[in-house]
C-alpha cells in the first residue's frame, strides 16, 4: 500500500503545481504533460518496489519509462511552443468565470487517472511467476506500438509545420488509414501488461487494462473531444475526412 500511496500523493501535488502554472500561462495543456510524466514515474517505481523477478522488473521499468518519456516530451514540445489546445480553449470558454475552479477539479481528476491507470504496472510488479516468452512478446508488441505512435506523431507534426496546411486535415502516412492512429497505437501498447502479468494473482484482471483504455480513448477523453475540435477548426475538410477514413482501426480509406 505504501507504493500506491506515494503515487497518489505525488500525483496530486504535481497536478496542483500544474494548475498554478496554467493559472499564470492560460494553457491547460500542461495537464497532459504532467499525466504522461506521472505515468513515467509510476512504472519504474512500482517495478522496483514490487516482488517480481529482476527480468520482469527491468522490462516493466524500461517499457513504461521509454513509452511515457517519449509521450511526455512530445506533448511538452507542443504545449511550450504553441497556443492552448482548442479543446481546452473550448472548456475555458464554456466555464467562463468558473474556469479557475473548473480546471482545478479537472486537474485533480487527472491526478486520480494517473493512480488508476498505473494500477496495471503495480499488478505486473507483483508477478512472481512470469513467463519469459510472454515478456518477450509483450516487449515486441510495445515496440511495434511505440514505432507506430511515434511515426504518426512525427507525420502530423511535419504536416502542421507547413503554413499552407492551416485549416486542412493531415492525410499523410498513418493518417491516411485512421483518423486517430496515435490513439490506436496507444491502445495497442496496453496489451503488453496482461502478457507481462500472466501467472500472477491479477492475471485475469489485467486484461481490463486494454479494455478500459479503449473505453477512455474511444468514448470518453480521447476521440470525442478531438473530433469536436477538428470539426470546429477544419469544418468541411474534416467532415469529408470522416466520411472516407476509418475512425480508429487503420484500414484502407474509401474512394
Amino acid at each position: 500500500m505504501f507504493s500506491l500511496t506515494v503515487v497518489g500523493v505525488l500525483s496530486v501535488i504535481a497536478m496542483l503545481m500544474a494548475w498554478v502554472w496554467q493559472q499564470n500561462h492560460r494553457n491547460a495543456g500542461i495537464v497532459d504533460v504532467i499525466w504522461a510524466f506521472g505515468m513515467m514515474f509510476a512504472g519504474p517505481w512500482y517495478a522496483f518496489t514490487g516482488s517480481a523477478p529482476v527480468l520482469l522488473q527491468l522490462s516493466l521499468a524500461l517499457l513504461t519509462m521509454v513509452w511515457f518519456m517519449r509521450l511526455g516530451r512530445h506533448l511538452a514540445l507542443r504545449v511550450f511552443s504553441e497556443q492552448e489546445d482548442g479543446r481546452y480553449k473550448a472548456m475555458r470558454l464554456a466555464m467562463k468565470e468558473n474556469a479557475s475552479k473548473g480546471f482545478l477539479g479537472f486537474f485533480l481528476v487527472q491526478a486520480g487517472f494517473i493512480w488508476l491507470l498505473s494500477l496495471p504496472f503495480y499488478a505486473v510488479a507483483q508477478n512472481q511467476n512470469p513467463s519469459t516468452q510472454l515478456i518477450v512478446l509483450a516487449l515486441v508488441i510495445a515496440e511495434l506500438a511505440f514505432w507506430g505512435e511515434a511515426a504518426a506523431d512525427r507525420q502530423l507534426a511535419e504536416f502542421r509545420k507547413n503554413p499552407d496546411n492551416k485549416g486542412r486535415t493531415c492525410r499523410n502516412g498513418w493518417w491516411r488509414y485512421s483518423r486517430h492512429p496515435n490513439y490506436f497505437f496507444e491502445w495497442l501498447h496496453w496489451f503488453a501488461y496482461p502478457l507481462m502479468g500472466w501467472g500472477s494473482e491479477y492475471q485475469y484482471w489485467l486484461w481490463l487494462a486494454p479494455v478500459v483504455m479503449f473505453c477512455f480513448l474511444y468514448f470518453l477523453t480521447g476521440i470525442p473531444f478531438t473530433e469536436q475540435q477538428a470539426l470546429r477548426s477544419r469544418g468541411e475538410d474534416y467532415r469529408l475526412y470522416q466520411q472516407t477514413t476509418p475512425m480508429f482501426f487503420p484500414w484502407w480509406p474509401k474512394a
